[in-house]
């Protein structure tokens, strides 16, 4: 009988140590036990404590001016890499009668007004603004620089992480006919810097083409611009010629503009302040991340 006892506390005592020994293990996939001929079954999934993790928050962004020639080519990129993405411009909707254009939030607003980007701004974690335009000096100076400057503070005072303003390479003489083009460009460019210092991102591209939507007339630009960048891309030295040197700035596909300005409001390390023209093809170049 003291024999029959003696097994008995013996066998109770090792299953005791082999289910402390399997509660203590932490890892997935089967527990072990002391006894190396045996394996445990894994505990209940119902004994595990459940945590809800929330899905990473979606990168939502705001393109100011995304009906015109380069915005609307923003926009559809920006869809094409899965953002969330949102217009403000004067006229509102995109007269695009294309299937991505229905899949962006379209705001209207004159960024001359404050009132303008309250609720566009709304959840919005990167801007893009392609707003630019001509006239007489007065006039370009307003959309150039100050409808930017605007939207560059009000951004700033919402807590928007990165903003990239789509401005224009130097033209020598140009900037000199052009004075409140570039006089407002240069304005909305030092606001950019000095409010977004780690995430404000200037490119400047010469001479835009691609193919331009006029009603249901398609403008094919890139007959020209892709020959002259070619060969413009092979005489870089020659931008350093006094006065004449701008003028052979290389043209850039409007698709490489919209693929960096994209990559620049979305990547955390693209680095932040000016990119130039040979800037703007060699990311456009690269793998985005």
């Amino acid at each position: 009988m003291r024999t029959i006892v003696s097994r008995l506390i013996r066998f109770k005592s090792s299953f005791a140590q082999t289910r402390f020994v399997s509660a203590s293990y932490s890892g997935g996939g089967r527990y072990l036990s002391t006894d190396s001929n045996k394996i445990d079954e894994p505990f209940d999934a119902e004994e595990a404590e459940t945590v809800h993790v929330p899905p990473p928050l979606t990168e939502k962004l705001l393109v100011l001016g995304g009906n015109g020639f380069v915005g609307s080519h923003v926009c559809k990129e920006a869809l094409d890499r899965g953002l969330s993405v949102s217009s403000l411009s004067r006229s509102g909707k995109s007269s695009l009668q294309e299937s991505w254009a229905t899949r962006v939030t379209w705001h209207q607003g004159n960024l001359l007004s404050s009132d303008s980007l309250k609720d566009a701004l709304d959840g919005v974690t990167s801007v893009i603004s392609c707003v630019g335009g001509f006239g007489s000096n007065s006039y370009m100076y307003k959309i150039n620089g100050t409808a930017n400057i605007n939207a560059i503070r009000a951004a700033s005072e919402k807590g928007v992480k990165r903003f990239v303003y789509i401005s224009a390479a130097d033209f020598g003489l140009a900037n000199y006919l052009l004075s409140g083009y570039y006089e407002g460009k240069r304005a909305a460019e030092t606001e950019l810097l000095t409010r977004f210092a780690y995430g404000g991102i200037v490119l400047r591209p010469g001479f835009i083409y691609g193919t331009r939507s006029v009603g249901s007339m398609k403008i094919p630009l890139g007959v020209f611009g892709s020959p002259m960048e070619m060969v413009l891309q092979q005489a870089k030295p020659l931008n350093q010629l006094p006065l004449v040197g701008p003028l052979f700035t290389p043209p850039v596909n409007v698709e490489s503009v919209a693929k960096v300005a994209v990559r620049a409001a979305t990547d955390p390390v693209f680095p932040p302040g000016i990119v130039d023209v040979h800037g703007i093809q060699r990311y456009s170049q690269q793998k985005s991340r």
